[in-house]
């Protein structure tokens, strides 16, 4: 009765965290399977971001209950912490976020009755222990403070609170001490880390130059929220990864004001051009949002003409999804459908085009490879540069260790 299933949906920080839900059953005398069909628990690590994502939780209950009719389906995550009324029949069991890091508690009373807690101050201190990836993701902070109308993650994920200093410092030892030599701070939003302390991110990456740590790299970051001093830091630091990734959603004043972003086109522009002078060789990420309502054709030439500009090294392009309890699901001017779906195509085109001019500039340069232990089905490694380029190579290179390569064209793709 102890065998257990886990698939976890969306952003990063949620699959750090189904990491830790397996981890902690298995210290508690569950067994993990990979076959779905022969386990008691089916617990599925949820995603609420979108109305599709909330689509998928459903089809996947329904499809685990259709094959596995005598498994108790475990539902945990954002969907519950935000829309718990909505599901509270698509399964068998039900944890909000700050639940689920302690699932074991629940599934040992096999579905028993349990009193609400309020948690949403706390930062749930845990973390893997013994991580499989080279590269790893710590989570430094959970929560948002933010109201974007398009947003339902601060219902999901409460208010931002951080995680010390000193549970971080122990986290990033204790991933030395295993041998690996890269990590990814992580979080809901990073920038607003230390906050309730009167700190910022800087003072945590003071803390963080101090370990043996060979190399660190960001999460997704807003540009107000990179001041002077954190840039002229980071330019000096010999640990941090140039790699940028901005949470930007537009390049449009009139569609950053609907979306209730808290900065300017000219502000994107400002930030991202001292990017640029002061690592000149970074990968600079952004998000970007299509569609979203009342965004005109005309809007969205702005915001391509600007990410042009800009000269950023790959989008990640999302068609504006309706989300229900959000400010934007009820704005007048909704996009159709089949008009997202062509502005996507047409930005995912301009991303690879920064692509590729990205990756042009870097033919021909030393870098600093970590490698995956995994072999892929063309029987190749892939390593990630300092600078967040991908390669491909059929060497046998020691996973999590970093390698000096001369970047080639045949690298790149597998």
């Amino acid at each position: 009765m102890k065998k257990f299933f886990v698939k976890s949906l969306g952003c990063k920080t949620n699959q750090i965290e189904g990491q830790i839900i397996a981890e902690n059953l298995k210290e508690h005398g569950f067994e993990q399977v990979k076959n779905s069909k022969v386990a008691n628990f089916f617990i599925l690590n949820s995603c609420t971001v979108t109305s599709s994502a909330d689509s998928e939780v459903k089809y996947l209950l329904n499809k685990a209950k259709r094959d596995n009719p005598n498994a108790t389906t475990v539902l945990v995550g954002c969907i519950v912490s935000a829309q718990k009324e909505l599901v509270k029949e698509w399964a068998d069991v039900l944890l909000d976020n700050s639940e689920k890091l302690k699932i074991s508690d629940y599934l040992e009373e096999k579905i028993a009755e349990h009193a609400e807690k309020n948690t949403e101050n706390i930062f749930e201190n845990v973390f893997l222990k013994n991580p499989t990836s080279s590269r790893v993701s710590i989570k430094i902070q959970e929560g948002c403070n933010n109201s974007c109308a398009y947003c339902i993650i601060p219902r999901a994920r409460g208010k931002s609170r951080s995680n010390r200093t000193e549970n971080i410092i122990e986290e990033i030892n204790h991933l030395v001490s295993l041998g690996k030599e890269e990590v990814i701070l992580t979080g809901i939003h990073i920038g607003l880390w230390g906050l309730e302390w009167g700190k910022k991110l800087e003072d945590l990456l003071i803390e963080i130059e101090k370990t043996d740590i060979k190399r660190y790299r960001l999460g997704s970051l807003y540009v107000n929220e990179l001041d002077d001093n954190l840039l002229e830091f980071l330019a000096k630091s010999e640990k941090f990864c140039p790699h940028f990734h901005l949470s930007l959603q537009s390049m449009c004043n009139k569609t950053l004001q609907n979306m209730k972003r808290k900065y300017t086109v000219q502000e994107e522009l400002d930030k991202i051009s001292k990017l640029h002078k002061l690592f000149p060789n970074a990968f600079l990420g952004a998000d970007i949002i299509v569609g979203f309502p009342m965004e005109t054709s005309v809007d969205f030439e702005e915001t391509i003409e600007n990410i042009k500009k800009a000269r950023l090294s790959k989008l990640h392009v999302f068609p504006y999804s309706k989300r229900k309890g959000t400010v934007a699901a009820v704005m007048e001017g909704q996009v159709p459908e089949s008009e997202k779906k062509v502005r996507a195509r047409k930005l995912i085109k301009v991303s690879d085009e920064l692509l590729n001019e990205f990756l042009e500039r870097n033919i021909g340069l030393e870098l600093n490879f970590i490698f995956d232990d995994k072999i892929n089905k063309f029987g190749m490694q892939k390593g990630v540069s300092e600078n967040y380029i991908e390669i491909f190579s059929k060497e046998n290179y020691a996973p999590s260790k970093i390698h000096k390569i001369r970047l080639e064209r045949e690298m790149l793709g597998n």
